[in-house]
């Protein structure tokens, strides 16, 4: 396994880091027992959930992935090696979300995080992440950002930064990241937190991969130059990366089977540039699943890449692709496709 420095923390974290959502909804507690004691075992110490995990978001399973990771917890006795990270969700329409509306300020960032504390029967979190901004952003997959006047309602990054730091000092909180983020966004957050001697944003989870490396546009300079890396996730974009949807295939149980409202990586051009890569892969007889994700891993601006497993095999596939090394060669035909398919997949 390979490790880096999370931000200016004392903390090196696993390149690797294990995603949790499919847990309580596509994963039973039992398998996300076994991908945790797996990825345990080969030196992934960074795991990352949130609140409103497992997902597609719905109120019976608000919260269930953080509380088989906390049963893991009380079973294993590992939670002390394991770096921890876990979000707050940003502005809501869900009312069984603390009833809706942002979630940023002091009162409901602490109801959240008491009750992650909780569920993951844990006193600290070791990376606090705010998972999606208050207030209006171009994210999840928007083309464009059309700015509006009259969206002010959002928490002031100043006062969210100054409630995160008493929770710091009161031990429950080790270190901040943000999530969904834009290059505005991490850059007011940095500037403040040098301004008014306050918590630094140590990393960014935001979405990455061979069909969208936006992040490369804005936020990777900042990320290398501030030290608040990339925590890479959609790494193989739904799964289209791994080469299991080629030719209209949907697998048994496979997330576009189940949840077929998830088009974001379903476009022409995105469809193109993936068998593009797919014959890199081949061209250089590379696993295709672990060529996408080492490419992720070793750009500059990237602390960890997050993966996401439903089954056993798909886990250890991804966690040895850190034993994969791309050549010049590969790395050059990747970039030769992302020229002719630029981001068709924001």
């Amino acid at each position: 396994m390979n490790y880096k420095k999370l931000g200016n923390t004392d903390l090196n974290v696993s390149t690797i880091c294990l995603g949790t959502m499919t847990w309580g909804e596509q994963n039973t507690q039992k398998e996300g027992f076994e991908q945790m004691d797996y990825a345990f075992s080969n030196g992934v110490n960074f795991w990352d959930t949130a609140e409103i995990y497992s997902i597609p978001m719905r109120e019976e399973t608000y919260g269930e992935t953080e509380r088989i990771i906390g049963n893991w917890f009380e079973k294993s006795k590992k939670r002390k090696e394991v770096i921890l990270a876990t979000k707050v969700c940003g502005n809501t329409s869900n009312k069984y979300i603390r009833e809706g509306g942002n979630n940023f300020g002091k009162k409901k960032i602490g109801l959240a995080l008491e009750e992650s504390l909780k569920r993951l029967k844990t006193d600290y979190i070791d990376l606090y992440q705010l998972h999606w901004p208050e207030r209006n952003t171009n994210f999840f997959g928007k083309h464009g950002y059309e700015h509006d006047e009259d969206d002010n309602d959002w928490t002031p990054f100043e006062e969210v930064l100054e409630s995160l730091d008493q929770f710091i000092n009161q031990g429950k909180i080790r270190y901040i990241g943000l999530s969904n983020e834009t290059a505005w966004g991490l850059s007011k957050f940095l500037e403040l937190s040098k301004l008014k001697n306050l918590p630094k944003m140590m990393s960014v989870q935001n979405p990455y991969n061979l069909l969208n490396r936006t992040y490369e546009v804005g936020l990777a300079e900042i990320s290398i130059r501030e030290k608040s890396g990339l925590l890479a996730y959609s790494p193989l974009a739904f799964g289209y990366l791994t080469g299991k949807y080629r030719n209209d295939n949907l697998p048994e149980k496979s997330r576009m089977k189940l949840f077929k409202d998830f088009t974001r990586y379903k476009n022409e051009n995105g469809q193109k540039a993936i068998e593009e890569y797919y014959k890199i892969a081949k061209k250089f007889n590379i696993d295709f699943t672990q060529m996408s994700l080492k490419f992720c891993e070793i750009q500059p601006f990237t602390t960890s890449v997050i993966i996401g497993a439903t089954r056993m095999q798909q886990l250890k596939t991804n966690i040895e692709s850190v034993n994969v090394t791309l050549s010049n060669e590969i790395i050059n035909e990747i970039n030769k496709i992302q020229k002719k398919y630029p981001n068709p997949c924001p």
